[in-house]
């Protein structure tokens, strides 16, 4: 697989931070069998590497007002580069989306949209994402229960 370089050091400090990405370098090296220094530059490494992207803390959507999830595919009209770049580019400003994919099968793109209720999502439909002149077709699916999200990603290909 190109692009992937990570040692067994690496590869467990990576499902350590996946894992808990709150905790120190000294509590971290201690995790992984290295001292602080060597842990320190090697997490230093993977983000200056581009493996590790960032760090965020993950919010239960229903404590903050945000319970109501919908998937949506979207077809759009034709898939001339310039005007597919405009709806992504779009999309990506629009805050209620937190996810967005070019997919192959029925939908040109599959979105994941988080807002407060029904009513919200649709002020966000018929205001923001029907609005853009590229969208053929839409069809969504409301998330009726969250069975699992936010896991950490499977690094099992890695050893």
């Amino acid at each position: 697989m190109p692009g992937i370089d990570l040692d067994a050091v690496d590869r467990r400090i990576i499902a350590a931070l996946q894992d808990d990405a709150r905790l120190s370098n000294v509590e971290l090296a201690d995790r992984i069998g290295l001292s602080p220094s060597p842990c320190l530059r090697r997490v230093r490494q993977l983000e200056h590497g581009g493996y590790i992207e960032g760090y965020r803390a993950v919010l239960r959507r229903d404590r903050i007002g945000l319970g109501f999830s919908v998937f949506i595919g979207v077809k759009i009209d034709g898939h001339a580069n310039e005007r597919a770049l405009k709806f992504e580019h779009a999309v990506a400003a629009m805050p209620e989306v937190i996810a967005c994919h070019l997919v192959s099968g029925e939908s040109d793109y599959f979105l994941e949209v988080v807002v407060p209720d029904l009513h919200h999502y649709q002020r966000f439909l018929v205001d923001k994402l029907l609005n853009l002149p590229i969208v053929r077709e839409i069809r969504s699916n409301i998330a009726i229960q969250t069975v699992k999200a936010g896991a950490p990603l499977p690094l099992g290909h890695l050893r």
